[in-house]
Order: C-alpha cells, then structure tokens, then sequence
C-alpha cells in the first residue's frame, strides 16, 4: 500500500470504539468517530466526553464525533466496532461511501447468528471491494483509553496494508503485532467470549483459582480445535488474539462476559443478568452460533455447550458443573 494512512474513520461509539478514536489520535492520526446515538454525539460535543459508554475519559477536541457515516467514511482507512450481531448493517450502510480497496478493519468479536458469520465474511458479502483486518487481543477499552500499555493482534491477508495500518496506529502506548491469519484472530477473540462467562460462573460459584485455570486451559483446548478446523494457524490461537486475550478475559470482573457469569452464578437468569447492562456483552450473543457453527465443523467443545445451555435456561449453574466433572475420563492430549 502506497498511500499512507492519516484520516481514520471509527464506525461505532462504544466505550471500545470511544477507546480505539483515542488511541488513533494518540498515535497522530486524523479521527472521525460515529455514533449511532445522537445522545452521545452530543455528549462529546458538550463535555468531551462518551458520558454514556466511556465516562471520565477526555476525548481529545480533535476527534471529531458525527452522526453522520458518510463524514466518517471520508477517512484512508475505517475501524469497524459495532457489535458483532449488529456489524453487517453498519457495514451496509457503510458501502455506499466507501472507495474499492479501502482498508476496513473489523474490532467485533463474534459470530454472526443466524448465518454463521464470520465479520470478515459479513464483510465480503457486503463490502467485496475492501481490504479487510482483524484487530482483536488482550484490552479493556478504559486501559487502552486512557494510555496504559496494550499489545494486540492485526491480522491482513495483504502485508502492505496490514503494515500500513501497524505504522498508523501503533503507539508507544498501543502495540500491534502483524499476522496474515484472519481466521484464527477472529475464532481467538469469538470463542474467548463464551469461556469468560464459564470462569464467571466459576468465579461466582466459589471453585477457586484451580477451577478457573482448568477452565481456562480445556476452554483453550476448545478453541484451538475449531480454529483449526476452520483453517486457523495453531501460532495464531497461541498468541495475543487468542490465548493472550482469553487469559484476560477469563480473570478480571472488568470483562462484561466475566461478569455476566458471575451474575448467572448468583442465581439470576440471562435475562436478568443482561437487562441492566447498557454495553454488550458478545459471549452471549455469540453463544448460539458458536455451538451451531461447532457441529456443522464436527468439533466438540462441551464448556462452550454448557455455557449455553445455562443462558438457554435449560441447567442451573451448579448441575452444569456436576455435569462437567462427571464427564467420562480422557486422555489430555
């Protein structure tokens, strides 16, 4: 890629998007930032600040906050980070504004219901002519926000854009590290998700840190099997995007889908659990398609099944566990 990359465009005002506008600035670039919410346009305008997903984070005054895609599209490359059930839309709502080959970046971590889909092949089928990457790793928004050290995946198929958008938005607060496996940073940062809410529920429950570590590496085990299975590389499900970013998001309450399986631990059912939380939690939507996607590739992954099958209603945390443990005995490998 010749041209580089100075205008950044983010689709998606979360507190993650929020983050990543932060973080392009910081790294010296132009930033658009939209909002599907008028509230937090305003918001930004007014104060600064995302008052409703990111509070007591300054904004910088040269992040320009629209409610207008077209203005954020106006950019040399776009980060995409609407949730992962809600990204086709924005990316068709996207295309009409977008140049052929213009580097789209997907930050969703999640698969699709209903069809199954990957971002990158929501992507395909709807903005064909974009050069598409992953960014996807080890980071809670506030921390990436307000500067404290991240090192994250950016998977490209074409090394010159991946590099490109490296130099862009890399910091010395901010670290992407290149990989040309798309596949595997997507399957890494989906299936991590669904295990967050297993050692939520551990977490929750009691178990302690030996349960939790147990979790963490069988789930581990899962999720490289399907990664596999879909054509990830092994060093890919090894690195930031996978184990770096289940890690994280299997030990601290700040993950959403930590947290949410503490609350279906206290008893509470999915409903309850999510009906106060204004930001999304991807594991249990990602669930589902996760389960379904597994079968039709013919990987078993049992924690990600029970962890469904508990959102669904349909087991109560604690027989889930007793379920598990009673499971016939395997070789480890």
């Amino acid at each position: 890629m010749s041209q580089k990359i100075q205008r950044v465009g983010v689709i998606g005002a979360g507190a993650w998007g929020a983050a990543l506008a932060i973080a392009c600035n910081r790294a010296g670039r132009e930033v658009t930032l939209w909002a599907r919410e008028p509230e937090v346009v305003a918001s930004i305008h007014a104060t600064r600040e995302n008052t409703l997903f990111l509070p007591g984070v300054k904004i910088p005054d040269s992040v320009i906050a629209t409610g207008d895609i077209a203005e954020a599209a106006k950019a040399d490359a776009i980060l995409v980070v609407t949730p992962a059930q809600h990204t086709r839309s924005a990316l068709a709502a996207l295309a009409p504004h977008v140049a052929a080959g213009l580097p789209v970046i997907l930050c969703a971590k999640g698969i699709e219901r209903g069809s199954l889909s990957l971002m990158t092949e929501a992507l395909s089928e709807t903005l064909p002519s974009a050069t598409a990457a992953v960014l996807s790793g080890p980071s809670f928004a506030k921390e990436v926000a307000i500067g404290l050290p991240t090192a994250v995946t950016l998977a490209c198929a074409d090394r010159a854009v991946g590099d490109a958008i490296v130099q862009a938005i890399s910091s010395s607060t901010f670290r992407l590290y290149y990989s040309n496996d798309l596949v595997g940073a997507e399957i890494g940062g989906s299936v991590k998700n669904v295990l967050a809410i297993a050692c939520g529920i551990a977490d929750g429950l009691g178990l302690g840190d030996s349960a939790r570590a147990a979790l963490i590496t069988r789930g581990f085990a899962e999720l490289t099997r399907l990664g596999e299975a879909l054509g990830g590389k092994r060093e890919t499900l090894t690195g930031l995007c996978g184990l770096g970013d289940l890690i994280l998001t299997c030990s601290s309450a700040q993950s959403r889908n930590f947290s949410l399986g503490r609350a279906l631990a206290s008893g509470k059912s999915a409903a309850e659990a999510l009906s106060d939380k204004r930001s999304v939690a991807e594991g249990a939507e990602t669930a589902p398609a996760l389960i379904m996607l597994a079968q039709r590739s013919g990987v078993e992954m049992p924690i990600c099944e029970t962890v469904l099958a508990i959102l669904e209603g349909h087991i109560t945390t604690k027989d889930a566990v007793i379920a598990l443990l009673s499971r016939p005995p395997r070789d480890e490998i």
